[in-house]
């Protein structure tokens, strides 16, 4: 043997004795080492912890519940009323109630069945309620017997619930006799006591206390969260009633939760994403939903879905009502349902070319999603369940929603064919994102290639910085003589502009001038508009003031509509206000906007005996610089109007851009018809 042993000294080569006498085996199992390392010599039996009853939980109650922050603390409030909704699936239970109290006190009740009171078997001088609340790993739900489906798999969580808790009470209702067993910090205070006869009632109610030596002592439930959870609930199961109250005490100030609320929500996930898009705009109008029921609920299935126009989306998936924040296999199902479906659609209507670079990533990117799935013990990841492992559950989910996906789609044809171009084009922009980052990035000066090109301000940052966007050369070199170079820029048009409204996405995609505008702004088009991003502070059209000027005015106002309304939303677009007249009366000038203005000015300001002379502006590129500044460009001299969208007239202007600027001559000549009659005769130009 060798004399290098790293692991024990010289009675570690030594070979052991052929046979021991028992005593002395016995006597040597039970004494330390009295050679070896001193690492050794200090680890013993004595070392080895066994926690016993509920101490893990407190020990280590970040393996049980994910820590011992805000939301850990809240997750106590989501594994009793996952009881009480495992009632409600199973159809003992068709209401619970959530009431907060001062102190941080939390109490859920039931109308269910009840926590079993009786002796239980392997434990009899306990009772199974007991037994449940001091137990891990004690429960009901293991196999499918009480059960069908239900979101408690463990047998953990009350356990844990109560184990974390510097008090928890339970009453059960059962056979018209009322029970009720205390506990603090785990431990049951006395026995299981018989509070006699009742009327009317049966069920759980759990009122319990967070232990503030686990969750500090500033830790308190908000109601607000509370609120929001209780009502998911409802939403993902359209056969329970949930009541709510709170102490009026903490509620917030802004009165944005009620003192007290019932939640019954039989329209299900539809109705809590009708309430989540209320007053957002949507690429298809119809909302996607769908709902399978099974037996026993095993592969029990409720989905719903929008496309978001100008949002990023979210998906929010549950599973036996347990929400999964990160996703899982219902969640990869669903997606390959769609994407399937989607690619389908394309191939049935000769556009599987356009549709070949879609990916799930294309389809969900503005998807808001809500998916519901019952199935039969489920697997998650860790004891909070954030994320679904069954893999039984996507095929489940990608074969029923496929399915309604094929149906809806070829119901609705003109949905399908917006829901179509929107993915295509999400795809188009991922790939084109991936090609700019292969080409070395360029300041937004070096890649504009208009005649004119942009004249930037020194200023780096976009607090004060304006940006100008004039038409054609002559008033571009004006322009940029008059400006303040410091913090106003000069962006030149070549004539007018693309009409967005009516042209398609590959013209758009293809325009130049729209590419460079958009280079120059610097914060992105659409889905991927980052207000953040915008270069400029404020963004004035600055265009001649007659028909011509009008005409491009309102193509770029259109352009900023469809294609970056938030910057509206946000208050950067302006329109500049050129003088039409300029007034010269012996010394003194004034400059006059339009017809109106000029008689006003006439009568009130060149009251001389001199002649006035007028002169009349053709446009901007006739002005000299020092007019234009002081008329148009100075701030403290100049006239700008905002271009703002009212919330109450959001329907009508999204009409009116449709029907004036749209691909539908009809339309125009249309609305030309309808106010006709209201034009006056200054208003008609001879041709």
């Amino acid at each position: 043997m060798s004399n290098d042993d790293l692991f024990g000294g010289a009675s570690a080569r030594k070979a052991p004795p052929a046979k021991a006498e028992p005593r002395k085996a016995q006597a040597a199992a039970k004494a330390p080492p009295t050679n070896g390392t001193p690492g050794e010599a200090g680890y013993t039996a004595a070392s080895i912890e066994v926690l016993e009853g509920l101490e893990p939980v407190r020990r280590r109650p970040g393996m049980y519940i994910g820590g011992t922050d805000e939301t850990a603390l809240h997750h106590l409030f989501a594994e009793v009323i996952d009881n009480s909704m495992d009632e409600a699936v199973a159809g003992h239970a068709n209401w619970i109630e959530v009431l907060v109290e001062p102190d941080n006190w939390l109490t859920i009740t039931d109308n269910g069945r009840g926590i079993p009171v009786d002796p239980h078997p392997k434990f009899p001088d306990k009772s199974a309620l007991e037994v449940i609340m001091t137990t891990l790993h004690a429960g009901g739900k293991f196999d499918s017997g009480a059960y069908q489906t239900s979101g408690g798999l463990h047998g953990v969580g009350v356990s844990v619930v109560n184990a974390l808790s510097e008090r928890l009470e339970v009453e059960v209702a059962r056979g018209q006799q009322l029970y009720r067993q205390v506990f603090e910090r785990g431990h049951a205070v006395g026995g299981l006591e018989h509070l006699g006869k009742t009327q009317n009632r049966r069920g759980t109610r759990v009122r319990f206390k967070p232990d503030d030596q686990i969750f500090g002592k500033d830790a308190s439930f908000k109601p607000a969260r509370l609120f929001k959870m209780a009502r998911s609930k409802a939403y993902l199961f359209g056969g329970v009633e949930i009541r709510w109250r709170c102490d009026p005490a903490l509620l917030p100030a802004d009165g944005s939760i009620p003192a007290e609320a019932v939640f019954r929500f039989p329209g299900g996930l539809r109705d809590y994403l009708a309430q989540d898009t209320e007053g957002k705009e949507l690429v298809a109008d119809q909302i996607f939903t769908g709902k399978v029921e099974k037996p026993g609920g095993h592969g029990s299935l409720e989905w719903a879905v929008a496309w978001l126009a100008n949002e990023d989306g979210f998906v929010h998936s549950y599973c036996n009502t347990i929400p999964t924040p990160d996703g899982g296999t219902h969640e990869a199902g669903f997606r390959i349902a769609l994407l399937r479906g989607l690619k389908d659609h394309a191939e049935r209507i000769g556009q599987s070319k356009r549709a070949s670079a879609i990916t799930t990533d294309d389809v969900m990117a503005t998807c808001a999603a809500m998916i519901s799935v019952f199935i039969r013990e489920p697997e998650f990841q860790g004891q909070n369940k954030g994320r679904l492992m069954t893999l039984e559950a996507s095929r489940i989910v990608e074969g029923t929603v496929r399915d309604a996906f094929d149906h809806w789609l070829a119901a609705s044809p003109p949905t399908a064919a917006k829901l179509l171009d929107w993915s295509i084009e999400r795809a188009e922009e991922r790939l084109r994102r991936r090609a700019e980052k292969d080409v070395a990035r360029k300041t937004a000066t070096r890649k504009l290639r208009l005649p004119g090109k942009l004249a930037d301000c020194s200023n780096t940052g976009a607090d004060g910085s304006e940006l100008f966007i004039v038409e054609g050369d002559s008033a571009g070199g004006s322009a940029k003589q008059a400006r303040n170079r410091a913090t106003q820029a000069v962006l030149p048009l070549r004539g007018k502009i693309l009409n967005v409204a009516s042209a398609t996405r590959d013209k758009v995609a293809a325009n130049q001038q729209l590419a460079d505008l958009l280079q120059a702004l610097g914060c992105g088009a659409g889905s991927h508009y980052k207000d953040a991003d915008l270069r400029y502070e404020k963004i004035i059209i600055m265009t001649d003031a007659d028909v011509d000027g009008a005409h491009i005015a309102s193509l770029l106002i259109t352009f900023f509509y469809r294609q970056m309304p938030k910057l509206i939303e946000g208050g950067h677009l302006f329109l500049a206000v050129p003088p039409l007249y300029r007034l010269t009366q012996g010394s003194k000038n004034v400059y006059a906007r339009d017809d109106a203005h000029k008689d006003e000015l006439i009568r009130k300001v060149l009251t001389g005996k001199g002649k006035i002379e007028v002169g009349r502006f053709k446009g901007l590129g006739e002005m000299l610089p020092a007019q234009l500044k002081e008329t148009t460009m100075d701030p403290r001299s100049r006239t700008l109007l905002r271009v703002i969208v009212r919330a109450e007239e959001k329907e009508a202007t999204a009409d009116s851009v449709e029907r004036l600027m749209g691909s539908k001559p009809e339309a125009r000549f249309a609305f030309i018809q309808e106010r006709a009659a209201f034009a006056a005769t200054a208003d008609i130009v001879d041709i």
